[in-house]
């Protein structure tokens, strides 16, 4: 593979409206404007396309993940650098995300978009900390369906704390470090 760029995945986990998709957006943006492209997999995009009739129950949400995992691995064994914001509630379904990637020789990272409820529900950039509180819809990630925080992400970003830009330095970082830019 003697020139050819190598791949990765950066998935970015943590409740919705905690910033994962802002961070992704930059983290490209910038690579990008380096020369280096980047996929970003969004979680709402490929639930309408590759996981439409998918609903949020433990074991679809499973399903979601590992179809996602899948296209990442995919990507990132052919060069690619993948950013993956997606919620991914469940670690279980992380790790086996993960456990791929290993069993492939695909560098993975997983990065903690460690936001408080608190602020994601005041940020609540689609609404849904105000359906669920006016009980048009049940099942939130964070307030009445679990998130399994990280135990021992690659990194972690109390994004409430730091700009894009600064959360996005981070990332860059540790890719870096990683020897994967």
């Amino acid at each position: 593979m003697s020139g050819a760029r190598r791949g990765a995945t950066v998935w970015l986990t943590g409740l919705p409206s905690a910033g994962k998709s802002t961070i992704a957006a930059e983290v490209a943006g910038r690579l990008r404007s380096r020369g280096r492209g980047a996929e970003i997999l969004d979680g709402d995009e490929i639930r309408a396309f590759l996981s439409a009739g998918l609903g949020f129950g433990r074991e679809d949400r499973h399903t979601n993940v590992q179809r996602i995992g899948f296209v990442a691995e995919l990507l990132a064994s052919n060069g690619v650098l993948v950013l993956v914001p997606v919620i991914a509630p469940y670690a279980d379904s992380r790790d086996a995300v993960r456990e791929r990637h290993r069993q492939e020789g695909t560098p993975y990272v997983e990065v903690h978009v460690a936001t408080p409820v608190e602020v994601c529900s005041q940020r609540d950039v689609k609404g849904l900390y105000a359906r669920q509180a006016a009980g048009e819809i049940s099942g939130l990630t964070g307030v009445d369906d679990p998130y399994e925080e990280p135990a021992a992400p690659d990194l972690r970003i109390a994004a409430q704390d730091c700009s894009a830009a600064r959360a996005a330095d981070s990332v860059l970082a540790l890719l870096t470090e990683r020897g994967l830019l």
